[in-house]
């Protein structure tokens, strides 16, 4: 069995954009917006060269939302792979979830296992790469991040990113 680490995408690998219409701290909208945090990249690295497969699991639920088109929502995750490779670093797989239960897009708007704090994407890449979750780590900066890995008998790391403090602070990480 083979140990992972499970990161959240949004806060932990790229950073926050406000957004001024709900005045809030949210993914990126924009390809133009999308900006990777070097640190990120670094710790990534680290943890590859510890013998940790390496996943992206992201809610990503603006399409849902209304809020950004699901062709942008793509290309931003191609560049987010793209630029995490550039660095030196092989993603084993990124999941994304595009649901959300209260969306306006219809075929996006439900209530599925794969958007977090469901432990679904951890759960099939175990599965999928033979992964032992107890060796494993969820690394996010939300309680819902939280939630899931220790749903799937993860390890977890809360990362106190400033711009996702309002998201925060019921779960108990192993770490923060």
């Amino acid at each position: 069995m083979l140990k992972a680490v499970f990161l959240d995408r949004d806060g932990v690998i790229d950073d926050l954009v406000f957004n001024v219409k709900t005045l809030s701290f949210e993914a990126p909208h924009l390809l133009k917006d999308l900006k990777i945090i070097p640190k990120a990249i670094e710790g990534m690295k680290t943890l590859q060269e510890k013998g940790f497969k390496l996943f992206i699991v992201s809610n990503q639920p603006d399409c849902a939302k209304g809020k950004a088109d699901l062709k942008e929502i793509n290309s931003i995750a191609a560049d987010v792979k793209l630029k995490i490779s550039e660095g030196g670093v092989k993603l084993d797989k990124a999941f994304y979830c595009f649901h959300h239960p209260e969306g306006i897009v219809p075929e996006y708007t439900l209530k599925c296992e794969c958007r977090k704090p469901q432990p679904g994407f951890l759960l099939e890449a175990a599965q999928e790469f033979q992964i032992d979750l107890k060796s494993s780590w969820m690394v996010g900066d939300q309680d819902t991040d939280i939630e899931c890995g220790q749903t799937a008998g993860c390890n977890t790391i809360l990362i106190e990113n400033k711009d996702s403090v309002d998201k925060r602070g019921k779960s108990k990480p192993t770490f923060s």
